[in-house]
């Protein structure tokens, strides 16, 4: 069995999309392949950065990258993180489904640097605890 694909996609592809992709990847890489993109892509948020490294995952070689590059890729599952990119995802014809799970945009936070810290950890355990309760064990389609 292959495994499936799954694009996540939020409005600039710098912080909840990408703590996605290096999530799944880093824990159901061996069933799942995981891609991100942005509506209008930036760069990957140094705070998503160093979130996923306090659990053990590296992101920081992960780009930001616009959707077009996925439109002739073979895409299982697509996922939008945010309601803008809901708004404005394209249809991917050879999705097999299309979900929406919005995250509060920790790139907005204000405050120090501790204290945005806090919320870009806050996004990160939600996005991890999403996917750990809806990634099927067998690799099938459990979205």
């Amino acid at each position: 069995m292959n495994n499936l694909t799954v694009l996540f996609i939020c409005t600039h592809n710098s912080a909840r999309s990408q703590i996605a992709e290096g999530y799944l990847m880093d824990r159901y890489g061996d069933r799942y392949i995981g891609y991100s993109a942005g509506t209008e892509v930036t760069r990957v948020h140094p705070l998503a950065i160093e979130v996923m490294r306090e659990i053990g995952i590296d992101i920081s070689g992960q780009r930001s990258k616009p959707l077009l590059e996925f439109f002739d890729t073979d895409i299982d599952i697509v996922v939008t993180v945010c309601d803008g990119a809901k708004a404005v995802c394209p249809l991917f014809p050879g999705a097999r489904r299309t979900i929406h799970q919005g995250f509060t945009d920790p790139s907005l936070s204000m405050g120090s640097d501790e204290e945005q810290l806090a919320i870009f950890r806050i996004v990160r355990d939600e996005i991890t605890q999403w996917i750990d309760e809806n990634v099927n064990p067998c690799g099938a389609l459990a979205w």
